[in-house]
């Protein structure tokens, strides 16, 4: 899923519990380290609000303002209310964003878009990618025999703790240019 031909576009999937957020967070000082323009977008199950009870803002959205946009001299924050409306999709929710080389997308793991899952056999849940197409590679920390014989064919077991193997499949798997390793990766079996 392409925003405009220079905008990427990767999930990170998972059941909760399996790293996702902690994943980001190394991911990025890694993408932005190599000159890449990065931002994130991420899906919350529960209602959530990055404003505080007695703030001017929070009491403007809570007289009835649709939406609130905040700002200073280091950054601005839009808040959108629904006010009843339907939760908006990630396609209608990546044109807000300013244009970006990668947008690295954490949760929708039900949506269209290609997706790297997260995958701890610890968690004790399936694989996501036996039953979705658009999981591209499986980022665990173990080894993943089944990712050999998926339904939608084979896909590449990359060792979740080494985020530049993950980088270098990022980057070549979206095109993002530059001189790039061929990715690293686990064999189905586990063996490096």
């Amino acid at each position: 899923m392409d925003v405009d031909v220079q905008m990427k576009v990767i999930g990170l999937a998972g059941w909760s519990g399996s790293g996702k957020t902690t994943l980001v967070g190394r991911l990025l000082p890694a993408l932005t380290g190599r000159g890449f323009r990065v931002s994130t977008i991420k899906h919350a199950h529960h209602s959530f609000d990055v404003d505080q009870p007695g703030k001017d803002s929070y009491e403007h959205r809570r007289a009835g303002a649709t939406e609130v946009l905040v700002t200073s001299a280091h950054r601005w924050a839009l808040m959108h209310e629904h006010r009843g409306e339907p939760e908006p999709s990630l396609e209608e929710l990546l044109p807000k964003l300013a244009p970006v080389d990668l947008v690295l997308v954490e949760g929708f793991k039900r949506g269209g878009h290609e997706k790297l899952e997260i995958f701890r056999r610890a968690v004790g849940k399936p694989l996501l990618a036996a039953a979705d197409p658009t999981v591209v590679a499986i980022l665990s920390d173990g080894p993943v025999p089944e990712a050999a014989a998926l339904p939608h064919g084979p896909r590449p077991v990359i060792d979740l703790n080494d985020p530049g193997a993950i980088v270098d499949f990022i980057v070549a798997h979206c095109g993002l240019g530059g001189e790039v390793a061929q990715p690293r990766t686990q064999a189905a079996d586990g063996a490096a």
